[in-house]
Parts: C-alpha cells; sequence; structure tokens
C-alpha cells in the first residue's frame, strides 16, 4: 500500500507532465515568460532614459516646428471672423470689431507680444503694427472700428497682412519648414522663393555637409597612418603613441578652440614663424581665422582621435601573417597592402566615418569661434534661434531638416556599403 501512494502520478502518452502535475508546455513556457521579464526589467531603466533624453526631445522638436497656436490663441474672435472672409480686398467691419476686441484683451492680459512677434515672422512691420494698435484700441468706445484701425495703421487696409492673420489663424503651419528653405508665401498666398539676398539656410545646409564631408577625408586621410603606427609598432612604442592621441580629451574643447586661434590668427604664432623663416613678409601674413580655412584647421584635429580609435581597433585585429603570406605569394608591399590589408580595414573606416561625420555636421562651437562669416555652419543659426531671436518654430524646423538629412546619407551609407560592415572593434 505505502509502495502504491509513493509512486509518482501517471502521465498519458500524450501530455508530459512536471513532477507536481503542471503539463511540460506550460512550465517551459512559464521560465521562458519569466526570464523574458526579468530581462525587461533589467534593459527598462536604459530604455526610459533614452525614451526621456533622446525619443521625447525629437518628438517635441518635430512638434514645435509645425505647431503655431498663437494668433487662434490670443486672437480667438478674429481667427474666427477670418473663416467667412474670401481673401480678397480688407475684411468686413465685423471681422475689424473682433480685432478690436481681441486687442483690448490682450492688452489686459499681456498676451499680445507672442501674436504680434509670430505675425512678425511672416509680414515685416506686423509686430509694430499690432502693439501700437493695441494701445490705441483702448480709446475706441463703440462702432465702426474699420476706419479707425486704419487711420491708427494703414497696414490694416492691407489686405496681405490679414491673408498672412487668416493663413496662421491654424493650429499647424508650414512656414518654419518654407523658411528653413529660403521660401515664403507669396502676396496671393501662393509658395515661392525669397529674394537672393535673403537666401540663407540652403547655402549652409551645402556648406555644412560638403566640409563635413571634407573634414571626414582629411580625418581618414592624417589617421589612418597614425592608426596602422599603434596597431604594427611594438608595445612600449605604441603605448606613448596612444597617449599622444588620446591627449586632447583630455583637454577643454573651449580651450583647444582657442588655442588654434592663437596659432592661426594674422599676428599668429604660424604666421610668425613664416615671417621668420622669410616664406612670407610681414605685409603677406595669410588670413586663415574666421574663415573656412580655421573651422577647417580646427576641426579635423578636434575629430582625429575619433577617427583613429575605430580604425586601431579593427587593425589590432589583423594578424600579421596575413601580409607575409601576400609577400611570399609573389605581391610587393603595396600591392600586399592595397589588396590584402586594406580590406580589412573597411570597418573601422566606415565606423570612423560615420563617427566624425555625424559629430562635424553637429558641431557648432568651433565654427562660431574660428568661423566667421564664411565658416559658420548651419547649426550655429540653430542656436541663434534659439537663444537670441527666440524663433522656436524656425530652429526645430532647420533641426528637423539636419536630422533627416544625416538619416538620408545613413541610408545611403547603408545601401553603398551596409552597416553591417561597420565596427568598433
Amino acid at each position: 500500500m505505502a509502495n502504491a501512494e509513493a509512486a509518482p502520478a501517471p502521465q498519458t502518452a500524450d501530455v508530459m507532465t512536471t513532477a507536481d502535475g503542471t503539463p511540460l508546455k506550460v512550465s517551459l513556457a512559464r521560465a521562458v515568460r519569466k526570464s523574458k521579464t526579468k530581462a525587461a526589467l533589467l534593459v527598462a531603466p536604459l530604455l526610459l532614459f533614452l525614451v526621456i533624453t533622446f525619443i521625447v526631445p525629437i518628438f517635441e522638436m518635430l512638434t514645435r516646428s509645425v505647431s503655431n497656436p498663437e494668433v487662434a490663441t490670443h486672437l480667438p474672435r478674429t481667427s474666427l471672423a477670418l473663416q467667412q472672409w474670401d481673401g480678397n480686398g480688407v475684411p468686413s467691419e465685423e471681422v475689424f470689431d473682433a480685432l478690436v476686441q481681441d486687442l483690448k484683451d490682450g492688452r489686459k492680459s499681456r498676451t499680445l507680444g507672442k501674436v504680434a512677434t509670430r505675425l512678425n515672422y511672416e509680414y515685416s512691420g506686423a509686430r509694430s503694427t499690432v502693439m501700437r494698435s493695441a494701445r490705441r484700441a483702448t480709446r475706441l468706445d463703440e462702432p465702426p472700428y474699420r476706419d479707425a484701425l486704419i487711420e491708427i495703421d494703414k497696414d490694416w487696409g492691407n489686405e496681405t497682412l490679414w491673408r498672412v492673420i487668416k493663413r496662421e489663424s491654424s493650429a499647424y503651419t508650414a512656414g518654419y519648414y518654407l523658411a528653413a528653405v529660403d521660401m515664403e508665401y507669396t502676396a496671393d498666398g501662393k509658395i515661392g522663393k525669397k529674394p537672393e539676398d535673403e537666401q540663407i539656410y540652403l547655402s549652409l545646409f551645402w556648406r555644412t555637409v560638403w566640409m563635413s564631408i571634407l573634414i571626414t577625408f582629411f580625418t581618414l586621410l592624417l589617421g589612418y597612418p597614425i592608426a596602422f603606427l599603434l596597431a604594427t609598432m611594438p608595445s612600449k612604442h605604441s603605448n606613448l603613441l596612444m597617449i599622444l592621441v588620446l591627449l586632447p580629451f583630455w583637454t577643454s574643447l573651449l580651450v583647444r578652440t582657442t588655442t588654434w586661434i592663437a596659432m592661426l590668427q594674422t599676428q599668429g604664432v604660424l604666421n610668425d614663424m613664416l615671417v621668420w623663416i622669410g616664406l612670407l613678409s610681414e605685409d603677406g601674413r595669410l588670413q586663415m581665422m574666421h574663415n573656412k580655412i580655421g573651422t577647417f584647421v580646427a576641426m579635423t584635429h578636434i575629430l582625429l582621435p575619433f577617427m583613429i580609435l575605430p580604425l586601431y581597433s579593427v587593425m589590432k585585429t589583423i594578424p600579421p601573417s596575413f601580409m607575409r603570406a601576400a609577400r611570399s605569394l609573389g605581391a610587393t608591399g603595396p600591392v600586399a597592402f592595397w589588396r590584402v590589408y586594406v580590406p580589412q580595414t573597411i570597418p573601422g573606416i566606415g565606423a570612423g566615418g560615420i563617427l566624425v561625420f555625424i559629430l562635424s555636421i553637429g558641431y557648432y562651437i568651433t565654427p562660431a569661434l574660428v568661423g566667421g562669416q564664411s565658416g559658420i555652419f548651419i547649426t550655429n543659426f540653430i542656436a541663434y534661434h534659439m537663444q537670441t531671436s527666440l524663433n522656436w518654430g524656425l530652429a526645430a524646423a532647420i533641426g528637423s531638416i539636419l536630422l533627416l538629412l544625416v538619416l538620408a546619407l545613413y541610408l545611403i551609407y547603408n545601401r553603398l556599403i551596409g552597416v553591417d560592415n561597420m565596427k568598433l572593434g
């Protein structure tokens, strides 16, 4: 009887169970689910950090680049009344009555500055028109208001201004993106190019891209032999060279940039040396600061370690026996290097190139200090609109275009070379 009670539960031929009678399939699913939950909990802090510091800011930037609440929020009666206006001629007395009420309310609540600034982005002089009219509208006690407002400021008789107000009454706008690519709404409401003397952003985008590509190329040109020496020299020498490569990381970016200012300026160290050895006259000193040359030289030096380190990490894994085998089979040194060694360093070239290019296309401190008017990047205008003009919508639109540009170039790189070939070590 005791042996019968101690016997395990019978198992059918179709369903296997564990010792406690739970089906084996259910038990395995439960174990897998528990392991996945543990893994998710371990990753959750990092995921939350990425969402807060990366996803949310990008979403906020994309939202702000099309957000347009100022006119609809602070001129609500006018926005509603303009919905019935066909866009031709000066609006009716009903629209002017709504405008006067909005101006009076906005002056009391001190919110007219926001809508005036927003309209001024699209119509030059709109800020002074709105603020002046708001001050004098308090003296207007009863209608009609149309002639009185036009007498206060003649711009109220300009149908272009009213078209701008009606267009900007929408909660979303494409105006920031149009301004970011040197386009605008014309007087008749169509989209056209800005005058040539006002077109600045497209040329800045192009300058930022080609200079970033040039900086990437020259960091590769200078960094490749250094990385090769690091990977092939004896340890006692390569360690010293590695310290020299890493030394810039121990110095502030601002210090490194100001050092280049001291070296490259007209009365700087480099010009003084060229004059001293007789290559230049005192009146023929080179202008290498506050232009593209200053930006190019300073950024190439600053970003050079970011090219060397990925190259070194890949070169260090290449066995020296490959080159010896190629030479033993009849290849000369240059042929063996080009046909055997260089193809194996492609992952490091790709990693260093992507790293340097993305860093350089987003730089703004160094171009601001050494670039002058001809050497600044588009990122300097993003900083300007964020800190000085406070046109955050335009700054967000430029940043969004720059982000899409980087993503497009990344996809092209992936198509031509492949991100699978990119390695950091």
